[in-house]
This record gives structure tokens, C-alpha cells and sequence, in this order.
């Protein structure tokens, strides 16, 4: 989810807040004191969604931990969005490790909010599950884009990674009144509306991005023509033959 990315390849960021957090995340790493480096920026972001995890989990029996999430949220953009823009501000870019070690502490983030998720009382463990699913293809067809196309976006329907925190941020503050709503007469978990949305929103990603990619390869790699043998030319046989 962050900045510091791997060398070779063009950053597509086209979502809603992109600009206004681009020139945010740069006027806050101007200033950031020289002891604070990207590595415990990224540390940062993986602490932070562990403690995400925890407080979902936590918050069934104790609701008020809510607030701790939200809280936790904003470490982790604070960290992940924050460490790429250090780096580059302060020219100490380490395009293949930044790239390596960013999306391992994502996938492993992923895993601790979700899983978090699952084993509270606020969604379903099936719905988390699938969720997690739907991240995980969504995160390795990017990653195999990056490499092969050269093209890594971070967002899809101008929805990227903060506009996704700002409104998991908001189910949290909603799940403090109310954790569940009435769907076709039946009341159900919010956040199993919530999750299930959101699978069904990475798998469309997953699909539309699969086939952008796949026609763009196709069309980069088309089949070689295939040449037609030498005709076999029968020469005549000799008395001596």
C-alpha cells in the first residue's frame, strides 16, 4: 500500500485522495525528525494492524475498543503511507527491498486485520475468510502485473488503500451503535454486508484487471508465424546408385 516501490516500472494512483495525500505525505516527511526512518515507518504499519486485529477481537467483549481501531488504522496509513515518501525525500531509496519487504508486511497486515475480524463477534469467520481470499488474488495479480507489464495500480474505481481504511474506520465507529442492520427483513452483521461487498468488489478488480493484463500481454507477445517446411526435393537416382 505505500510508496516505496519496486524500480523498473510506472505507479498508477488515480484514487480520490491521491493528490491532496501525495503533497500531505510530503510535507510531513520534510519534517519528520532525522531519527525516524523508513524501516521503523514500515515496522510501524505492521504493529499497527496487528493491533487492529486485536482490538476487533477484543471489542467483543469490551466494545469501547472500537476507538482502538480507528486509532490503529491511522498508525498504519500514517507508517505505510508514509515510508516510500521518506525515502524518496531524503534520496535513500531501496527500490527491490522497499518493494520485497512492503508487500510481505501488507500480506502478513492483511492476515492480522482479517483474522482479527473472523474471530470477533462483529463478522462471520466464513465472510473474513473469503475476504482474506479475495485480498490475496487481488495482491498477487498485482504483483505479477508489476513484473510482467511494468504497471503497478494501487487503486480500482478511484477506491484505494486510505479511501479503504477511511471506511473500514467508519464500520468500526458505526459498530459502536449498532452491530448489525436489517437486510430483506432480517437482521444481519454489519460487517458481514460490509465484508461481503468488499469480496465481491476485489473479485471484480481481480477479473478486470486479469483480463486488461492478458490482452495487453497478447497483444505484446503475439504467436510467432510459423514458416512452412522446405519442400523435400527427390533427386534423381544414377545407374550407379
Amino acid at each position: 500500500m505505500s510508496d516505496r516501490r519496486a524500480g523498473k516500472h510506472v505507479r498508477e494512483h488515480g484514487s480520490l485522495l491521491a493528490a491532496a495525500e501525495k503533497r500531505l505525505l510530503v510535507w510531513i516527511a520534510e519534517r519528520l525528525p532525522a531519527w525516524v526512518s523508513s524501516d521503523q515507518l514500515s515496522g510501524l504499519a505492521l504493529a499497527a494492524m496487528l493491533a487492529a486485529g486485536l482490538a476487533f477481537w477484543g471489542a467483543s467483549w469490551y466494545p469501547p475498543l472500537l476507538a482502538g481501531v480507528i486509532a490503529a488504522l491511522a498508525l498504519n496509513w500514517f507508517g505505510d503511507s508514509l515510508d516510500g515518501t521518506l525515502a524518496r525525500v531524503r534520496d535513500q531509496q531501496r527500490p527491490r527491498f522497499g518493494f520485497y519487504v512492503d508487500h510481505v508486511m501488507d500480506l502478513a497486515g492483511a492476515l492480522f486485520l482479517f483474522g482479527g475480524m473472523g474471530l470477533s463477534s462483529y463478522m462471520s469467520g466464513g465472510v473474513a475468510l473469503g475476504l482474506l481470499v479475495a485480498y490475496m488474488m487481488v495482491a498477487a495479480e498485482s504483483y505479477l502485473a508489476t513484473h510482467t507489464c511494468g504497471v503497478f495500480r494501487l487503486s480500482f474505481l478511484r477506491i484505494g488503500p486510505t479511501e479503504l481504511r477511511l471506511l473500514l474506520a467508519a464500520g468500526a465507529l458505526r459498530l459502536a451503535f449498532a452491530p448489525q442492520v436489517s437486510l430483506f427483513g432480517h437482521q444481519v452483521l454489519l460487517l458481514d454486508v460490509g465484508g461481503v461487498a468488499a469480496t465481491v468488489g476485489l473479485g471484480t478488480a481481480f477479473v478486470a484487471a486479469a483480463l486488461r493484463n492478458t490482452a495487453a500481454l497478447y497483444r505484446a507477445e503475439p504467436l510467432p508465424s510459423r514458416q512452412p517446411k522446405p519442400a523435400m526435393v527427390l533427386r534423381p537416382r544414377t545407374s550407379g546408385e
